[in-house]
């Protein structure tokens, strides 16, 4: 018999808070970290108008690791376009490094249009996550009939691998933790760090998981906003940049991980990256699916300001969509839509690529020491001796 009532008490503390901005911990800006750019409100992806987020974070047990049982340190979050409303929106996805999936991805590219949730996990949940938004989607009828009630979809399903910290192979994300996160998916300020699907995911060497972000571009360019969400379980120490000042090269070997319970240093010419990143884009410009992918086609371009490089063992998935256009798809009638001229996009990229950098940096703000399988253990990073270095370089506000 599964054990409900812990999952429950993880609900109601890491959950519940995630929407009331006044308990919100200090994110990397409030330290004065300098970033690009003005935000919008909650300077998340919820920014853009409808999009909803939620997360169910699973934390259950210690010690050594028995495959079905634990320790689990995982989870799931889900991101809907337009709150609980179907209503599918043009969309695009780009992959830098392919080591990771994205399912659905296959279908976006053909119709141009994103017509269902989005869902991040670890990467042994992908099959019962991918089933269990299937199920959602019946349920509430989140689909457009082709008569008689005939539909079919593919669920948007991304991925990133906790197997250093969660018991990966053990099966722990359930339909109803699925439909938990659905439950809890709203508007406003998104918790970030170890929640949802980035519970267990490791970041530069140091505890990473879920970060957001958020632009808004002057009237003169529209007054779009543009909102970024990431699941960063990718680089290594040494590649570790912030607002240009190489952090990890002088956090080299500050904090290395815990491996069995036994230290872990981290040396220079340790530069292995064997780790992924997912990245959400969300935008209210009228844009097209072909101008959806350039948007995605700019992420790198944010992660390589953090020191990313798209390693060999990295799974770098992004996707981008755009609310504008309510209604534009239809199974029988012809729709029309309005449109950015490309001369105009260029202030979508540069937002694009100011609003990931810090969703990054939001995450590694977040995130806190944890122990999983095995004693083993990853540090959050050091934000007063970041802080101090930046000082150094003479790279505070």
């Amino acid at each position: 018999m599964r054990i409900v009532a812990l999952r429950v008490l993880v609900f109601i503390t890491l959950l519940f808070p995630t929407f009331i901005s006044a308990q919100s911990p200090r994110r990397a800006r409030d330290f004065g970290i300098p970033f690009d750019g003005r935000t919008g409100k909650f300077n998340a992806i919820t920014d853009v108008p409808g999009v909803e987020v939620g997360h169910t974070t699973l934390i259950e047990g210690e010690g050594p690791l028995i495959k079905g049982k634990g320790p689990v340190r995982t989870g799931v979050t889900v991101l809907l376009p337009r709150g609980m409303k179907f209503d599918p929106v043009f969309a695009n996805w780009y992959t830098l490094n392919g080591n990771g999936d994205m399912t659905g991805t296959h279908w976006i590219t053909e119709s141009g249009f994103l017509e269902t949730p989005i869902l991040i996990t670890n990467t042994g949940s992908v099959g019962v996550v991918r089933d269990a938004a299937w199920q959602w989607m019946d349920q509430h009828h989140y689909y457009s009939a082709f008569g008689n009630d005939f539909w079919y979809a593919y669920p948007v399903v991304a991925e990133t691998w906790d197997g250093f910290m969660n018991d990966i192979n053990g099966e722990h994300v359930k339909k109803e933790d699925v439909f938990a996160a659905f439950d809890n998916a709203k508007g406003g300020a998104v918790a970030e760090g170890s929640v949802g699907g980035g519970t267990g995911m490791i970041c530069y060497s140091f505890k990473g998981g879920i970060g957001t972000a958020s632009r808004v571009l002057p009237k003169s360019q529209g007054g779009y906003t543009v909102g970024v969400l990431v699941q960063c379980n990718h680089g290594s120490r040494y590649q570790l940049t912030i607002a240009g000042v190489p952090v990890g090269k002088e956090l080299q070997d500050t904090l290395g991980l815990v491996l069995d319970g036994k230290p872990v240093g981290i040396s220079s010419a340790s530069r292995q990256e064997t780790g992924s990143i997912i990245v959400v884009v969300a935008t209210d410009a009228p844009l097209l699916p072909n101008q959806l992918k350039r948007i995605a086609q700019r992420v790198p371009l944010g992660i390589t300001r953090t020191g990313g490089i798209g390693g060999n063992g990295s799974g770098d998935i992004f996707i981008a969509f755009s609310t504008a256009n309510p209604k534009a798809f239809s199974n029988d009638s012809v729709s029309a839509v309005s449109l950015l001229p490309n001369s105009l996009i260029n202030p979508l990229f540069e937002a694009t690529i100011q609003a990931t950098e810090e969703s990054i940096m939001n995450a590694l703000v977040a995130g806190k020491t944890m122990t999983g399988i095995n004693g083993n253990k990853v540090f959050g990073m050091p934000v007063e001796t970041v802080l101090k270095i930046m000082k150094k370089f003479n790279r505070l506000k």
